[in-house]
């Protein structure tokens, strides 16, 4: 039995990603975990007390977007855990896979013209996971 770490960023472009893995996990009978990551560091240049609301607001929206995570996988039959942390969005999944045992990465893949991430550095990331942990990445 594996355990695979699924990073959402919630909503409903995450929404393919999670079914992936809501799938891979019912069929292989895998531990499934959703991992939300808290990055402020955009922020780095606004004043102290902003970034602490922010950074609360962001953690309630993660929260909820995790719980929604779960819900749409026992609603396949699969049950699910959730982690919800702060930090740089690569070391915070490559630390958190290494930390919870994950056999497999689930990452999702940049959609639209607007999205913000770029497949080539989306699979750059993967190959330094793989190479770091020795753990298999999927980008679906």
């Amino acid at each position: 039995m594996g355990k695979i770490l699924c990073a959402t960023r919630g909503g409903e472009e995450s929404y393919c990603t999670q079914d992936e893995a809501i799938a891979l996990a019912k069929e292989q009978g895998d531990d499934l975990i959703f991992l939300y990551v808290v990055d402020t560091h955009f922020l780095d240049k606004t004043a102290a007390p902003i970034m602490v609301d922010v950074e609360d607001e962001l953690t309630k929206m993660g929260k909820f977007l995790l719980l929604m995570a779960v819900q749409r996988a026992a609603e396949q039959g699969v049950k699910a855990e959730t982690i919800c942390r702060k930090g740089h969005v690569r070391e915070t999944i490559k630390q958190t896979a290494v930390e919870i045992g994950a056999t497999l990465v689930i990452l999702g893949r940049p959609c639209g013209e607007e999205s913000k991430y770029d497949i080539a550095d989306l699979l750059a990331f993967a190959t330094v996971i793989e190479y770091d942990t020795g753990i298999e990445v999927k980008i679906v």
